[in-house]
């Protein structure tokens, strides 16, 4: 089995490079494409799923939090360009006078830059690190990261003068003087958003890959045993943990350039659960079929939402209890066991 899922793997990077690269562009106009583009951006957060749930057993439901942290630090930076020399126009209808101290470093693209890879990792390594040191696991931290996500969302929300509130953060057009509204730099920012999507499934293949992933493996089946073979636990989850929100934070930067603005809604309870869809649909053992999977659903959910408003809601929940009943290793689990059979077939004949 272990021969049919490397060439399964192998097989998925190969058709999925050649349908991002040649065929998508090729096909969609500058509009659908900037849709695709954002479907991409919840690849990262599916990539991490799989890296902190499928191989390390951790299921949080709050990963909205880091792609929302990462979202609103690069939409800082660009509504600072966009309001340069004054404070954004939010703030001033909000009866602020000057600029938070917060936002300050955010006037840098090298500090927002930082800012998006090191804020998330120290919060999401010190929250992770305290909870898994108490041994708190399974449904209880499933709650407490949807709680964190529901508690930013408020947070969000009531601080209209500091981060726009229900409106979000909106109306920045350059980025470093290039304007991402103009259909060339939306093609040039897919292809750049690629390049690091394919960077980070590298990443994350030679994580699983490595002697960390079958640590991983072991954390997941019989964390016991794993401690009492002198192994910190908590330490190596929580360091998973970390890497699942430094990408869900890239994902949320790329999400904010591609599609122009960033609001709570993708911070929220309902956008964190739909991110674990994501990858369940795709495959929690696959990091190919997380990317697959958050196409599938990002498709659907844009599709299901202008033509069924009112249900695609259930849609959602539909597919999940399915995949979870029927499909448990998702649709990559589905293609390996189809390719299995098929050379079992050929081979007896």
């Amino acid at each position: 089995m272990g021969r049919y899922r490397d060439i399964n793997e192998g097989l998925a990077y190969l058709l999925l490079g050649v349908f991002l690269v040649f065929i998508l562009p090729a096909m969609l106009d500058p509009y659908q494409l900037s849709l695709f583009s954002k479907y991409i951006s919840m690849a990262f957060v599916a990539i991490g799923i799989v890296l902190m749930w499928g191989y390390g057993g951790i299921l949080s439901l709050g990963q909205g939090v880091f792609f929302g942290i990462g979202g609103y630090l690069i939409a800082m930076f660009l509504k600072m360009e966009a309001s340069a020399p004054e404070i954004p126009e939010f703030m001033v209808w909000s009866s602020m006078q000057a600029l938070p101290v917060w936002w300050v470093p955010f006037k840098s693209f090298t500090l927002t830059v930082i800012g998006v890879f090191l804020i998330p990792a120290v919060l999401a390594f010190v929250f992770s690190y305290a909870i898994f040191r108490k041994r708190i696991s399974g449904v209880y931290l499933a709650i407490i990261t949807l709680a964190l996500a529901l508690a930013l969302s408020v947070w969000i929300i009531g601080s209209q003068g500091q981060t726009g509130g229900s409106n979000g953060i909106t109306d920045f057009t350059t980025l470093l003087g290039m304007d991402i509204l103009e259909d060339e730099a939306k093609e040039i920012l897919y292809f750049v958003q690629l390049g690091l999507l394919l960077l980070v499934m590298l990443i994350a293949s030679f994580i699983i890959r490595t002697r960390l992933g079958k640590i991983l493996i072991a954390i997941r089946d019989h964390e016991d045993r794993v401690r009492f073979s002198g192994y910190n636990t908590a330490l190596i989850k929580a360091f998973v943990f970390t890497v699942a929100a430094v990408l869900s934070s890239v994902g949320g930067a790329m999400y904010t350039l591609q599609v122009g603005l960033i609001a709570p809604s993708v911070v929220g309870v309902m956008a964190s659960v739909e991110m674990v869809i994501y990858a369940a649909v795709g495959g929690r053992l696959s990091v190919p079929g997380a990317v697959v999977g958050a196409l599938l659903i990002g498709y659907a959910r844009s599709y299901l939402s202008e033509n069924f408003p009112e249900s695609w809601l259930f849609f959602l929940g539909a597919v999940f209890i399915l995949v979870v009943v029927a499909m448990p290793k998702g649709l990559a689990g589905l293609a390996e066991q189809i390719m299995a059979r098929t050379t079992s077939k050929e081979s007896s004949l």
